[in-house]
């Protein structure tokens, strides 16, 4: 999965292609993207490449390749754009289905289901990486630690989040929401680039992302620039 400003990046690319045969230079990147700094193009040109959607060809400037668009994307779509989800969820995935309970085979007695979550990459519990990745593989959870609505899962990368008891390697169920209250943890997507699981603190005007390890600071932006994508419902650890 692309970010958001991966996927524009790289349609823009596209579709400059496609009109005139030339890629476009990184100061038209930089002014369609309304970037301030051309070190945020190379980023993302860096991101697509290494993720097999465009090619720079060697010994030669500006040369750009695109070679292939997003699955969802149909090349005669043109440029529209797709809004970023991490959690790309079909149907009952990840949702607590309504249905009666199952009488349990060894015991007669009690209900026995579970539910199917998507994992959808990684998370940074340090400092932010790259947004979620993509659909990864599937676990099975009992319906008693989601409740309801929609879940996905995330494995943990970094120690920023242990004094919460989330620890690196660990699994965490996120609820698909985009509003959390003050002191909840979260999946907060920084700038539509940067996704990090931290404590949510709201001061005044701004927002603030709060590690549970002293090593790291507090990290606080403009309300503009977060945007809350889950919150923290559960923890699956391996022994």
């Amino acid at each position: 999965m692309l970010t958001r400003k991966q996927h524009e990046l790289l349609m823009f690319i596209h579709e400059r292609m496609k009109e005139t045969g030339i890629p476009p230079s990184f100061d038209e990147m930089k002014e369609a993207l309304d970037l301030a700094s051309k070190s945020g193009i190379h980023r993302l040109i860096t991101a697509l490449e290494e993720r097999g959607f465009i090619r720079r060809l060697p010994n030669r400037a500006r040369a750009l390749e695109v070679l292939k668009l997003p699955d969802s994307m149909n090349p005669a779509l043109g440029g529209r754009k797709a809004r970023f989800e991490p959690s790309v969820i079909e149907g009952n995935l990840g949702k607590v289905p309504p249905q009666p309970p199952v009488r349990s085979a060894e015991t007669g007695e009690g209900p026995s289901r579970s539910v199917s979550v998507p994992v959808m990459g990684r998370i940074a519990a340090g400092v932010p990486i790259e947004a979620i990745q993509t659909h990864s593989h599937t676990i099975t959870i009992p319906p008693e630690m989601l409740g309801t609505g929609e879940h996905y899962a995330l494995e943990v990368r970094g120690d920023s989040m242990i004094e919460a008891g989330i620890f690196d390697g660990d699994t965490v169920l996120i609820r698909k929401q985009d509003s959390a209250g003050t002191g909840e943890i979260v999946v907060a997507l920084v700038d539509d680039e940067e996704a990090t699981l931290k404590r949510l603190r709201r001061k005044g005007n701004s927002v603030a992302l709060e590690a549970a390890n002293p090593a790291y600071e507090t990290r606080i932006f403009g309300p503009e620039r977060v945007k809350v994508q889950g919150r923290l419902v559960g923890l699956l650890r391996r022994y």
